[in-house]
């Protein structure tokens, strides 16, 4: 797969799943809405892992530099 997703992007989602994940064990979110959100965190760290978001292909969208993207 082609990257298309550059490191303040990958940065940004990794920030956000641990901020999820720690709302979550701290048990400020709970129910459905902790599930979901939690299953979103568990979505950006692997699209963070590999530096490809599936959304963006459709639209074309990429927010890597072109280095990155030819690597």
């Amino acid at each position: 797969m082609k990257k298309n997703m550059g490191s303040a992007d990958r940065i940004i989602r990794l920030l956000l799943a641990v901020t999820v994940a720690v709302l979550y064990f701290m048990e400020v979110i709970s129910g459905t809405v902790a599930i979901v959100l939690l299953v979103l965190a568990a979505v950006f760290v692997l699209t963070s892992l590999v530096s490809t978001c599936p959304l963006y292909m459709p639209f074309g969208l990429s927010t890597c530099k072109t280095e990155e993207a030819e690597s």
